[in-house]
């Protein structure tokens, strides 16, 4: 049996052998490795899919969101799938779609924003600011989204504008206009012809990105005058004559298929919800701001420092656009400019039109009606507010006359406005006035 079993394995094993080695075994084995092939191919393409899911489908996709609900930006580098020209404004696409808003303190008047903010300024900035000059910041932009402040270099401006965005825990975004700025492109972006991406402009993302919110934004334009503000904002400038609805900022001129959502035939419409806070200094180095400018935009003088005082601490409120638009149009409804003080503004427009043929027009008189009853608001008084725009707005139109009509006319205006409101009142018109007369020597 020993002898009979042997050569019985040894002829199967040669069998199989005989059979492992034929040419039928090689096909067998060839497919058998192109499906472990196939097989391994396809999960890593399964994989490769998923994570391309998960970034086009998630927040983390180059763009998050921080634990205020804004947008904390990715490389323009990194692997997170967008294809777009248009790189950051497609992160926030994706990461908005998970946004949810804040809790919004809506229950605050326009005085206790001017209390508060005068507070919070004092007691975290160690920022201090006259109750005027707070209520003549939030007055101006409550009636125009351009606010100009001028004055004396070191008195506050840039200070003020970005403390305000802190009040708000919404910090403001300072753009450092440079001397050869000359057009949009300048401030907004470019679309790079070598790379096919467009240079996105921080003014542009920041746009942008309030659109999703009901947030509001300061972008503060600082030293807006060393460079000419008509020809870099021009397109700006336009667009504050239109409806808030009409208002749309070309950004490219044609369309592709992965833009941006917001972006439609390549305009992107100017949220409401954003102010341009634009400081001047007014010296060799810097272009006289055009009466274009001044004309469309609220006008502050911050021309001295203010007394410090002891401030009462404020950690700052969040508050909706939607609220503080609320709180303007109630302010218009509730107060209006009485019958005595418009007689007495027609006064002064009278002699200046007889005597230097300079009047302020429509634009200039619909402000005056819009600032001063949100001045009033704010706990300023009436008289106060008139002061202010007459200064501002009105005999500041005398700084182009000769100083020989300045001269021959100066006596008789100072005792005009002496004669209508008051010899010790209105301030701000006297020392307008003062100023003219020793430009005048």
């Amino acid at each position: 049996m020993t002898y009979t079993l042997i050569p019985t394995f040894g002829t199967l094993f040669e069998s199989l052998w005989e059979f492992l080695s034929s040419g039928a075994a090689m096909t067998i084995y060839f497919v058998i490795l192109f499906l472990c092939i196939a097989a391994l191919v396809g999960t890593v393409l399964i994989m490769i899919r998923e994570e391309n899911k998960t970034k086009a489908d998630s927040p983390v996709g180059g763009a998050q969101l921080d634990e205020d609900g804004r947008v904390i930006e990715g490389d323009d580098d990194d692997d997170d799938g967008i294809t777009s020209r248009f790189h950051s404004l497609v992160q926030m696409d994706r990461a908005y779609s998970y946004y949810k808003p804040p809790v919004y303190e809506d229950d605050i008047t326009l005085t206790d924003i001017c209390r508060n903010f005068r507070n919070y300024a004092a007691s975290n900035l160690g920022l201090f600011y006259s109750e005027e000059d707070v209520r003549r910041f939030i007055s101006g932009i409550g009636v125009s989204h351009l606010l100009v402040m001028q004055g004396l270099s070191g008195t506050g401006k840039t200070s003020m504008a970005t403390a305000f965005g802190n009040y708000l825990h919404n910090p403001s975004t300072v753009v450092s206009v440079q001397p050869m700025w000359k057009e949009r492109s300048d401030i907004i972006g470019y679309f790079n012809e070598f790379t096919k991406r467009f240079s996105e402009g921080t003014l542009l993302k920041k746009l942008y990105e309030a659109r999703y919110t009901d947030e509001i934004y300061v972008i503060v334009l600082d030293e807006m005058n060393i460079a000419r503000v008509e020809y870099y904002f021009a397109d700006f400038l336009s667009q504050m004559e239109l409806s808030p609805a009409n208002r749309y900022l070309e950004v490219v001129s044609d369309t592709w298929k992965d833009d941006p959502k917001l972006l439609e035939r390549g305009r992107l419409r100017i949220p409401e919800n954003v102010w341009f806070i634009g400081t001047a200094n007014n010296d060799d180095s810097t272009f006289a701001v055009s009466d274009k400018v001044y004309d469309r935009a609220m006008v502050m003088n911050l021309d001295r420092k203010a007394e410090e005082f002891v401030p009462v601490q404020n950690d700052g409120n969040r508050i909706s656009f939607a609220h503080f638009q609320d709180l303007v149009r109630d302010a218009k409804a509730r107060h209006r400019l009485s019958d005595e003080m418009r007689d007495k503004i027609r006064t002064i427009d009278e002699f200046l039109t007889e005597r230097f043929r300079i009047t302020y027009g429509n634009r200039i008189r619909r402000q005056m009606e819009e600032y001063i009853p949100i001045y009033l608001a704010c706990g300023g008084t009436e008289l106060d507010a008139v002061d202010d725009m007459l200064a501002k707005k009105v005999l500041r139109k005398l700084d182009g006359l000769s100083p020989i009509v300045i001269r021959y006319s100066m006596d008789e205006l100072e005792d005009l406005f002496a004669s209508t409101f008051g010899a010790d009142s209105m301030p701000l018109c006297r020392d307008s006035l003062d100023r003219l007369r020793r430009n005048a020597q």
